[in-house]
């Protein structure tokens, strides 16, 4: 069975109230719908920064997304992810920001993940990003997981 880490905005896109935003209120159905019916079908993780971001902000939002996360395996932040994470975001050039993507990112490719699913289109699932992110890997011998949306990540296959 295939891996796939679990970023973040997708449990935040998961739990969250219903949005009037056009574009927020697809991604929400879109990801409540590959949970029902796709989720199944892999071996899902998170790592410990997804704890500590779900646990910011509201309480009853933390709640909610603390609800989820709570209940999906635990990949650990070793001294090789923070190093790996260090060695996205320099050659990266990424901006301070994307600092914790760098982490997710340098903790699935650690632990071989076979996917990286997220709604970050900012700095994980944007072509750019990727694009530099495989060339480092590359260099170093490691392989990156594919990151997608899950729009991107149906599989009618399985």
């Amino acid at each position: 069975m295939e891996s796939v880490y679990v970023e973040t905005s997708i449990i935040s896109y998961l739990v969250a109230r219903p949005s009037s935003n056009l574009i927020s209120a697809a991604r929400q159905k879109i990801t409540f719908d590959w949970w029902e019916s796709e989720r199944k079908k892999y071996n899902i993780f998170i790592s410990e920064l997804v704890l500590a971001e779900c646990s910011h902000g509201d309480n009853e939002a933390v709640k909610l997304r603390m609800g989820v996360a709570k209940k999906i395996p635990l990949l650990k932040i070793t001294k090789a992810c923070i190093e790996l994470a260090k060695l996205f975001f320099t050659k990266a050039s990424l901006p301070e920001k994307a600092r914790d993507d760098a982490l997710h990112i340098a903790v699935a490719t650690h632990y071989q993940m076979d996917f990286l699913l997220t709604w970050n289109c900012r700095h994980l699932a944007n072509a750019h990003f990727i694009r530099k992110v495989q060339n480092i890997s590359y260099d170093e011998g490691l392989i990156i997981p594919t990151i997608c949306t899950p729009q991107e990540m149906k599989n009618e296959e399985k």
